[in-house]
């Protein structure tokens, strides 16, 4: 009995400790809220970049900032923070919804490619939760199974060592399974690379050069993928396939 109670405290403990956020910020970011509030939106743009330049960045800051930006009719840098903020929380509902909103509001409506079904099924599932919260599942399920392993070495009771045997496999299968997806989260975040348009009207070139063959037409507000850097030109994919060249300067990296 004191061994289970001892594993249940480690484990509230560790939940606790990784849920603990940077909070000195927190002065500052009131101002921005307060600068917000009584509509001084450049202002409270500056004050939360501030915290942003200190090294400590949320969801929540970012979707603040393009709320901001929004206020400002800014709707390109109000897309760049509400992407910043959707790569941090993909499931959060007031950034996808904020985001839906402002992509009405520019000139590109681009189709995206078909997905196969189980692509999505799994992106869905991957941007249900942060990765810091998929990061909690995955330590809560590992330390629950060892925790029902621990009951079924220790005790006499013959249905609770079944039991808990049985519950330790799903859970060890669960914490592998939330692993890999906690993984992918984290590879996404890490190596997606995507831009939002700043030019009001840029032409996407067939190569890295102004002479070369004029492709199409894309405006400011655009999210495009990144595939291949030559000096100054990144090579673009937009939403329904198209690929082409354009100025590192037309487009700011999420």
């Amino acid at each position: 009995m004191r061994t289970q109670r001892r594993l249940l405290l480690f484990l509230v403990f560790l939940v606790t400790l990784i849920s603990a956020g940077a909070s000195g910020y927190q002065v500052i970011i009131d101002r921005a809220n307060k600068a917000y509030s009584d509509g001084s939106y450049a202002n409270s743009i500056d004050l939360y970049k501030e915290v942003l330049k200190n090294g400590y960045e949320s969801a929540e800051l970012y979707y603040n900032i393009g709320n901001a930006y929004y206020k400002l009719n800014d709707y390109s840098s109000a897309i760049l923070y509400y992407e910043r903020g959707n790569r941090l929380d993909p499931g959060n509902e007031d950034i996808n919804f904020n985001l839906k909103i402002v992509n009405n509001k520019i000139a590109d409506k681009i189709e995206p490619l078909p997905e196969l079904f189980y692509k999505r099924w799994y992106d869905a599932l991957v941007s249900l939760f942060s990765l810091d919260t998929w990061a909690k599942i995955v330590v809560i399920l590992f330390l629950l199974s060892i925790f029902m392993a621990s009951i079924y070495f220790i005790s006499r009771i013959l249905i609770l060592r079944k039991i808990s045997f049985w519950l330790s496999i799903i859970l060890f299968f669960s914490f592998l399974f939330t692993m890999l997806t906690a993984f992918q989260s984290y590879s996404r975040l890490k190596n997606q690379h995507e831009a939002i348009v700043f030019s009001p009207t840029i032409t996407v070139k067939s190569s890295p050069d102004e002479k070369s063959i004029d492709l199409f037409v894309i405006h400011e507000g655009t999210k495009v993928s990144i595939i291949d850097q030559i000096g100054n030109w990144y090579e673009i994919r937009i939403a329904n396939g198209s690929v082409g060249w354009l100025q590192s300067s037309t487009i700011e990296k999420i």
